[in-house]
């Protein structure tokens, strides 16, 4: 168990992690896309609930 997480450690240091800058950026990225994506499927759901309700009436 030692061994393995001596060699987990070793193998994070060799990790190469985002700058902040690129990390704001890809966070930006993926909440813009997820917002996007959230409104996308609020406007069909919408969308086809008004359908149903009309075609039922």
């Amino acid at each position: 168990m030692i061994k393995f997480l001596n060699n987990v450690s070793s193998e994070m240091r060799k990790v190469s992690w985002p700058k902040r800058k690129e990390l704001t950026r890809y966070t930006i990225t993926v909440l813009s896309t997820v917002v996007f994506v959230a409104v996308f499927f609020a406007i069909i759901d919408f969308g086809l609930s008004e359908l149903i309700n009309v075609i039922l009436k």
